[in-house]
């Protein structure tokens, strides 16, 4: 009886469902390509903006490690070779500074010269401007405006230009990193608050036109983490405290007890996101903040000190 079910399976079973679960007898979960051997970007090319430090080269890294191949493009020229000579010969560095729409277009094109390809553009070069004065009413126009250039702009030069390639090729993911700061204001300075407010928005812009020509687009919105950049900006808060002592602090804003978010969390939700494990994700906006921005507590008073 068995013996006869089986072979009625072998007949009616669609071969590649047939495919798959011989795989699993062997052990490799029937992943195709470089995810058998745990690397998820195996074949990939990827532009990362603003990969000379912080966020962009944990990027660089985490990306590296999965198989692909890394165009570091940055507007620091001295740190950005040295960042790419250390994370070894998958790493390309190209100076480009993202207010200068010519760069980010050359750096693209620099991608598919050295690599015939673009496969991942990470749009994550952005600061977090000027936290003095901080009142609106005194805010100074062109301050602002050069934060938009940066992290607003930039990112629509890099969606631009990244689409640019990736539409005749009909595939390709595209990222943006956002912030908590574009979820609840009184985070940041308000010319930071507002660009990354934007950048979802963006995001869902953008999505609406490139899924029609298979191009995913997402953001990825991080709690505070202690980067060269937010160590910085809260140091000028604490004059005379070590970085590391800075670093405990923006460490303790967190809410989810027993983890701080660090640049690898983000490393690893951008490699998702850029990976076939995220084929079917768009327009999305992956918050990776421990609960931070999912809940606000209301302060009701003790019955002693109600009056």
């Amino acid at each position: 009886m068995l013996r006869s079910l089986a072979r009625e399976f072998q007949l009616v079973a669609p071969a590649a469902f047939r495919r798959r679960l011989a795989s699993y007898s062997t052990g490799d979960g029937g992943v195709a390509g470089g995810a058998a051997d745990g690397k998820r970007l195996v074949g990939k090319v990827a532009l990362i903006t603003g990969g000379a430090s912080g966020l962009g080269k944990a990027t660089a890294h985490e990306f590296i490690q999965n198989g692909a191949q890394v165009i570091i493009a940055d507007i620091d020229s001295e740190l950005g070779p040295q960042t790419a000579q250390g994370l070894g010969p998958s790493a390309h560095y190209v100076r480009c500074d993202v207010t200068d729409e010519s760069q980010v277009a050359d750096a693209v094109d620099a991608a598919v010269a050295r690599h015939g390809k673009l496969d991942i553009m990470y749009n994550n070069a952005g600061v977090t401007g000027p936290a003095y004065p901080p009142s609106i009413a005194d805010l100074e126009l062109d301050k602002f405006d050069e934060v938009m250039r940066i992290n607003l702009r930039g990112a629509v030069a890099g969606i631009k230009h990244a689409a640019r390639v990736m539409i005749p090729a009909g595939s390709g993911s595209i990222l943006c990193t956002s912030s908590i700061s574009g979820i609840l204001a009184g985070l940041g300075p308000h010319p930071y608050t507002v660009s990354k407010f934007a950048i979802p928005g963006l995001v869902k812009s953008a999505a609406a036109e490139l899924c029609r020509h298979g191009i995913r687009i997402n953001c990825i919105s991080p709690a505070p983490i202690p980067t060269p950049m937010s160590v910085g900006q809260i140091a000028q808060f604490y004059p005379g405290l070590t970085q590391e002592q800075v670093a405990r602090i923006i460490n303790g804003l967190g809410e989810l007890k027993g983890a701080h978010c660090e640049d690898a969390d983000v490393a690893k939700a951008a490699l998702y996101l850029a990976s076939d494990e995220a084929k079917y994700v768009t327009g999305h906006n992956l918050v990776v903040d421990g609960g931070f921005t999912c809940y606000k507590n209301l302060s009701f008073p003790s019955p002693d000190q109600v009056v």
